[in-house]
């Protein structure tokens, strides 16, 4: 049975993705908030950057991928030192290949971070031309190092937590579609901040299979601050795409929510924007969140580790009250 929309949703042709559901596998936006897509036509050397992909990996990705560029290098280097001759060095007290092997790459290491011991020393010229190229190498390794790691500093992020969960369950005297996120970072506080949800379902129109695209009015879009958390809420009213759709429905249309936050951080003095979706697996039927705050003397506590907490809904003694 064709799933039915309700028609006085407000349809949302501008979200940047195609109707088409043969061109799309999996969900349109990941929970990181980055696309679900891959490039392919180009070289990578085209279509990769890598000083911005450095600026975005995560953490341990970022060092690691320093750490072995430095090990690479300078293995490159003691290689060409060695092919030159090791006896074009004074210093080496190894006797052994491995131990004039250490030494030689120790050496690299020294001259590529312009340290220089000066035990082992160049003293042909092949290996010093190489040592020269090899410092000059080195200061430019430490100048991209450094503006990396000021760029990953510097750059705005918007420091913020949604819910593992979106929830439907019963809200004032019909249902809401929920869910939530908060700042997490001690010293930014987003002020100005804006949320836009849109609703992805998959229906068919002349036998075949098609994405509609709709705007989700949203209780409250726009608040001034965001000291805590922020549980957004679409009403489902008779304006509402999800009018009359069940568990099943839900399913069935493949539904995904896209998410887009923005607001003003004063510790950037920009504003920053967060993104994520949730699918249909990803919904939860007749739960609600559990407050995430208590008093605790004159002070108000975020208890940010019950962000993703949901208790079953009471639909019974809610449809008694409003019954």
């Amino acid at each position: 049975m064709a799933l039915r929309i309700n028609p006085f949703s407000r349809i949302n042709n501008d979200t940047g993705f195609g109707n088409n559901s043969n061109s799309y596998v999996g969900r349109f936006i990941n929970r990181d908030g980055t696309f679900n897509l891959r490039k392919e036509g180009l070289p990578v050397w085209e279509r990769m950057s890598i000083y911005h992909t450095l600026l975005n990996l995560p953490a341990w990705k970022f060092f690691c991928a320093i750490i072995i560029f430095f090990v690479s290098i300078n293995l490159g280097y003691t290689l060409i030192y060695l092919a030159i001759g090791a006896n074009e060095f004074q210093g080496i007290m190894g006797t052994s290949k491995w131990q004039v092997f250490k030494e030689v790459y120790f050496f690299s290491t020294e001259t590529f971070t312009t340290v220089g011991y000066g035990r082992v020393n160049p003293i042909g010229d092949g290996v010093n031309l190489v040592a020269s190229i090899e410092a000059l190498n080195g200061f430019l390794y430490l100048a991209v190092f450094t503006g990396l790691i000021y760029g990953r500093f510097s750059k705005p992020k918007a420091f913020l937590k949604f819910s593992d969960h979106a929830v439907i369950a019963p809200y004032k005297d019909k249902t809401g579609l929920m869910f939530r996120f908060a700042s997490f970072k001690d010293m930014h506080t987003l002020t100005d901040v804006e949320v836009r949800a849109n609703i992805a379902l998959l229906v068919q129109e002349d036998d075949k299979p098609l994405y509609r695209f709709f705007e989700l009015t949203l209780e409250r879009s726009h608040i001034q601050n965001l000291p805590m958390n922020w549980t957004v809420v679409h009403p489902i009213d008779e304006n509402s795409p999800l009018l009359g759709l069940n568990e099943e429905d839900i399913k069935t249309a493949d539904v995904e929510i896209y998410v887009l936050v923005r607001g003003f951080d004063d510790v950037f003095s920009n504003f920053v924007l967060k993104r994520t979706s949730y699918t249909w697996e990803e919904i939860q039927f007749n739960r609600r969140f559990v407050p995430m705050y208590r008093e605790t003397g004159n002070t108000t506590v975020l208890e940010l580790q019950k962000l993703n907490m949901t208790v079953p809904a009471d639909v019974k003694k809610e449809a008694e009250r409003l019954g």
